[in-house]
């Protein structure tokens, strides 16, 4: 399949302080989060070369660094092609985030600053406005920012280094949700784990933190199996 660019976005990687490498890698990996390049899709490392106009060194090693995540598979006789993320990679992904976002609220109520905290509170009441004008795919990103903030608050490098890979994944499956949701079951239970970490409740914050991660499993894998012709199945929230 050839790859065709929307018109919205330019075709060229920009001028930023990221290495050329870095830069395509995000770019490609943008592309498959927003199904720009939807699943099935077979990327053609040539092709790709050309529209972003450079060599095809950095493409190759970007679409490696994808595969080794996850983002893309290779088939026989088809080459590199976007991977499927259906219910069972959902079910993968919150086994590891129960745990994961559960310390990190913990330490992050232990350890946030008043600063940090009004940040976070700042996100939280953007997202909400956004929900609530219909604006869904802005809350559902701005949702996504907050899981990634409360990680960052926890003080841990090393749990932000292990966390970096799955915010990727948990980006990608917010955005093949969102047109399901209304974005207000998020924003309240985002609202409740701030306050949480904002009280210094650790214990709290972890339960409500886990809590929000396994209610939203259940939905999160019916949205993912649904017939999207079934206005039955789409009328359910998204996680």
């Amino acid at each position: 399949m050839t790859v065709h660019r929307p018109a919205a976005r330019g075709a060229a990687v920009g001028d930023t302080h990221q290495s050329l490498r870095e830069r395509v890698y995000v770019e490609l990996r943008e592309r498959i989060i927003e199904a720009e390049y939807p699943a099935g899709m077979r990327l053609v490392e040539r092709e790709i070369a050309d529209e972003l106009r450079v060599s095809r060194v950095p493409v190759r090693e970007a679409m490696q660094r994808l595969e080794s995540e996850g983002f893309l598979s290779v088939q026989p006789r088809r080459g590199s092609v976007v991977a499927d993320f259906g219910p069972e990679d959902a079910e993968y992904l919150f086994d590891v985030r129960e745990n994961l976002e559960g310390l990190a609220a913990r330490l992050a109520a232990r350890y946030a600053s008043p600063a940090r905290l009004r940040e976070l509170e700042r996100l939280l009441a953007r997202a909400r406005r956004a929900a609530e004008s219909g604006r869904l795919r802005e809350a559902v990103s701005l949702n996504a920012d907050f899981h990634r903030q409360i990680v960052e608050l926890s003080g841990n490098p090393l749990l932000v280094d292990l966390m970096a890979p799955l915010d990727s994944r948990l980006r990608r499956l917010f955005r093949l949700t969102s047109a399901q949701s209304d974005g207000e079951p998020m924003c309240g239970a985002h609202e409740r784990l701030y306050e949480a970490v904002r009280d210094g409740d650790e214990e709290g914050a972890e339960a409500l933190a886990r809590a929000h991660v396994a209610d939203t499993r259940a939905s999160a894998a019916r949205l993912l199996a649904a017939d999207p012709a079934d206005p039955e199945e789409a009328a359910h929230p998204a996680p």
